[in-house]
């Protein structure tokens, strides 16, 4: 997902694809264990998207504080 599409998403959603992306990762760092995973390149891309929703809702917390 791209951040202009994260950054139209509410904290509430955001905080439900984190979770989401998180089980994600689980599964795949396990895949990885057991010599399963079909796309290892994925763990970066999930890994970079949990910090990209991160950084978003703390913009969004930030500009609520300030507003």
């Amino acid at each position: 997902m791209k951040a202009s599409e994260l950054r139209e998403m509410t904290v509430d959603e955001l905080l439900q694809r984190e979770k989401e992306l998180r089980k994600e990762l689980f599964n795949l760092r396990f895949q990885k264990a057991t010599g399963e995973i079909q796309n290892p390149n994925r763990i970066k891309q999930v890994k970079r998207e949990i910090a990209r929703i991160l950084t978003i809702i703390t913009e969004k917390q930030r500009s609520t504080e300030n507003a």
